[in-house]
Parts: C-alpha cells; structure tokens; sequence
C-alpha cells in the first residue's frame, strides 16, 4: 500500500512540474512573440515617417560697419 501512494505522489509531482514548465515555456513564446511584432511594428513606422530637411537661413551672413561713433556687428 506504501509503495502505490509513493508512486501516486511521485506521478502527482511530475505532472505538475510538467504542467509549470509547459506554462512557463507557453508564456516565453507568447512574451518573445509580443516583443517581435512590437519590434517589427516601430521599424516599419520609422520608415513611413517622412525624413525631415533642414533649412537653412540667410542670417549667416555677418555685416559690419561704422558709423562713425563705432563699429557695428550685425549678427
């Protein structure tokens, strides 16, 4: 009687070391899944944005003068 408890226990804990693992391995697939469609969603976003130009102004252009009571630099 002994010996088919301990078997009953020892099947009982393997089955649900069993069902943890295959929880923990659904759960892995279902996290890496996420990550990829996440990943390949911000990829395919970065390329619809439009890439922006820069502008450059004409306030690159520095004068100088005097008038007389001293030099001015226009920036």
């Amino acid at each position: 009687m002994q010996n088919i408890r301990s078997f009953f226990v020892i099947i009982t804990a393997i089955a649900a070391l069993a069902a943890a693992a295959l929880l923990t391995a659904s759960l892995t697939v279902a996290f890496m899944g996420t990550l990829a469609v996440l990943s390949l969603g911000k990829a395919l976003s970065s390329r619809l944005k439009p890439v922006p130009v820069r502008a450059k102004t004409k306030q690159n252009d520095m004068r100088v003068w005097n008038d007389g009571r001293g030099t001015i630099i226009d920036m």
